[in-house]
């Protein structure tokens, strides 16, 4: 796990085209996240394939925090790297971020069919708050909006 920062925007645009096709962030969209005040943004890396030196950013996730809640912007993992624990990685880091920003709770969208990412969410403890209608667009599907209260002493789950 390490911070994100502007030099990781390619492999970032990359991974977040691959997971989210057309409807994926654009460069500015991530840059802007990347450098945006009250943003935080982590990546989880992994040895790169055989024959290939270094490291591949393998999932990334993004917090925004406005002084009372703090919400989950997003976390995307590589999916020949889902299933390997990274989402959890990457949710336990923001998780930990929220609590030294002394935030009273973590807030999050998550689109209903997405049954792997609801396991997490429900594994931290986060609570349904409610559904919004097409709020994903083009694809018009429905989200669940989650919430998860903070104590600042509390361990992560």
């Amino acid at each position: 796990m390490r911070p994100l920062a502007l030099a990781d925007l390619s492999a970032l645009v990359r991974l977040e085209r691959s997971l989210f096709g057309p409807a994926a962030w654009s460069a500015a969209m991530l840059a802007e996240e990347l450098a945006g005040p009250g943003r935080w943004y982590v990546g989880a890396d992994v040895p790169a394939p055989a024959q290939t030196p270094g490291r591949v950013l393998a999932g990334y996730a993004g917090l925004w925090f406005d002084g009372d809640d703090a919400q989950v912007m997003t976390i995307g993992v590589a999916q020949a790297q889902q299933g390997r624990g990274i989402g959890a990685l990457l949710l336990d880091a923001l998780m930990r971020r929220a609590r030294e920003l002394a935030a009273d709770a973590v807030l999050l969208e998550v689109r209903v069919d997405n049954v792997p990412a609801l396991a997490l969410y429900d594994r931290f403890g986060f609570v349904r708050l409610g559904r919004r209608r097409g709020y994903y667009q083009p694809e018009n599907v429905d989200a669940w909006t989650m919430r998860r209260a903070l104590d600042s002493e509390e361990a992560p789950p």
